[in-house]
């Protein structure tokens, strides 16, 4: 009888984390279409928000002041469209 030696291989796959850390983002209420919101607080579905962050929502947004990303992506937009 035989016995074989199984050769192991070891793969270092390197990622790099680009979600926000505990922080910022955290503390901010964020822009999302009002119709997704209330779908996503109903279903507990996640939302993209203008900056990015991806999150359930869960949390009233009236307890933290508004995401500084956020809020020049919205003013930028609402300049660009057409005048009144």
């Amino acid at each position: 009888m035989t016995s074989e030696n199984p050769q192991t291989t070891t793969i270092v796959k390197e990622r790099t984390d680009l979600r926000p850390q505990e922080g910022d983002h955290e503390r901010f209420s964020h822009y999302v279409p009002k119709a997704k919101l209330t779908e996503a607080m109903v279903m507990g579905t996640p939302v993209i928000a203008l900056c990015g962050k991806v999150w359930v929502p869960s949390r009233n947004p009236d307890r933290f002041p508004v995401c500084p990303e956020c809020k020049e992506i919205w003013e930028t937009m609402r300049h660009d469209g057409p005048e009144s």
